[in-house]
């Protein structure tokens, strides 16, 4: 998986000015309404989506900018942020009763998204969320570096989960009305 640094330290910068409170509090009231302990955001940045978990709650983010962690860190000192990829997640099988990502699948490699999906299936021990930008042949996006719309509800379809939910998020929640798609992890 290839990391361009300059790019993603760019992205944090203009990420944390552009803190979108409803997508947070969206997060957080889904996660709690499923009655889940723990929650692990997948390429966390500077940990946005994570601001509005009470202290007490289990919250993880992992991502590979060293700089967005080091925010993450420093904004939300009672949580756990630490540098993992989505091919390679540190955390235990089963470990994490709700692993999201918002709009980071967008940015995996083609050939590197069965391993992403994997590892996401692996730690999860309830519930996966996907916030993605969305087609259904996954076409590519122009950006400074590659990128595509994803499908993930049929990447979903050869793993033992049960989709509850496939849609575009309200433009209230997500003004890029990513593709909301919540799976629930079938116990084998």
């Amino acid at each position: 998986m290839e990391y361009n640094t300059e790019f993603w330290n760019k992205y944090t910068e203009k990420s944390e000015s552009q803190y979108n409170e409803e997508f947070a509090k969206f997060i957080r009231d889904l996660v709690v309404s499923l009655r889940c302990n723990s929650v692990l955001e997948v390429g966390c940045n500077a940990g946005n989506a994570l601001r509005l978990f009470p202290e007490n709650f289990e919250v993880h983010g992992i991502d590979l900018n060293e700089n967005s962690l080091e925010r993450a860190r420093k904004n939300l000192p009672s949580f756990k942020f630490q540098n993992g990829s989505v091919t390679k997640i540190p955390f235990e099988d089963s470990s994490i009763d709700f692993v999201f990502t918002h709009m980071v699948l967008n940015y995996i490699r083609t050939e590197d998204m069965p391993k992403a999906i994997s590892e996401m299936f692996r730690v999860s021990k309830k519930y996966l969320l996907t916030c993605e930008l969305f087609d259904e042949n996954e076409s590519p996006i122009e950006d400074e570096i590659q990128c595509w719309n994803r499908n993930v509800c049929q990447r979903w379809l050869d793993y033992k989960v049960r989709i509850i939910s496939d849609v575009d998020m309200h433009e209230e929640i997500d003004p890029k009305k990513t593709r909301f798609t919540l799976v629930k992890k079938l116990q084998t």
